[in-house]
C-alpha cells in the first residue's frame, strides 16, 4: 500500500517539475534506436534497461534513467529512494531529490541503512549527475563507471 501511496505522489509531481524545473532539450531518441549503438555502450545499455524494464524514454528526463544504468540500482520504490540518496551523496540538489528522500525516510524507516549506504557509495564516486550524457552515449559503460568511481 505505502508503494501505491509513493508512486501516485511522484506521478502527481512530475508534471509540475517537469514544467518548473526541467528545462533539458529531449533526446528525441526511442528505445529502438537507443538499441542500435554498439554493444556495452551507454546508448545500447540505456535502450537494454528500457526494454527489459518495459519503460519508454521519458522526453528531458533520460538522465533519470542513465542513472539507474550507471549505478546499477533497480526500480522498484524503495530502490528509487536508494537512488536519490546516491545522487544526493553525489552532490545533486534539486525538489525531487528532497521530496523522494523525505518520503523515502517516512515510509521507509528500516531501510535507514540502505540509503546511508547509497548515499556514502554517491560520495565516494567522483561527480557526475550534471553531465551531458546525450553526448556520451557512444562510450562504454564500464569506462564512464571507472572514470567516475561509480
Amino acid at each position: 500500500m505505502k508503494d501505491k501511496i509513493i508512486e501516485f505522489l511522484y506521478k502527481t509531481i512530475k508534471v509540475p517539475y517537469e514544467y518548473f524545473f526541467k528545462n533539458a532539450q529531449p533526446w528525441g531518441l526511442n528505445v529502438d534506436q537507443l538499441l542500435c549503438f554498439e554493444a556495452d555502450s551507454l546508448g545500447h545499455e540505456l535502450g537494454t534497461f528500457l526494454k527489459i524494464n518495459h519503460y519508454e524514454v521519458q522526453d528531458s528526463l533520460e538522465e533519470h534513467d542513465v542513472f539507474h544504468v550507471l549505478t546499477k540500482i533497480g526500480t522498484t520504490v524503495k530502490e528509487e529512494v536508494d537512488l536519490q540518496f546516491y545522487l544526493l551523496g553525489n552532490g545533486k540538489r534539486s525538489p525531487f531529490v528532497f521530496i523522494v528522500i523525505l518520503t523515502g525516510i517516512l515510509f521507509y524507516p528500516k531501510a535507514y541503512k540502505s540509503f546511508y549506504s547509497s548515499y556514502k557509495r554517491g560520495k565516494k564516486a567522483h561527480q557526475f549527475y550534471h553531465l551531458d550524457f546525450y553526448k556520451m552515449l557512444t562510450i562504454p559503460v564500464i569506462n564512464i563507471q571507472q572514470t567516475f568511481n561509480i
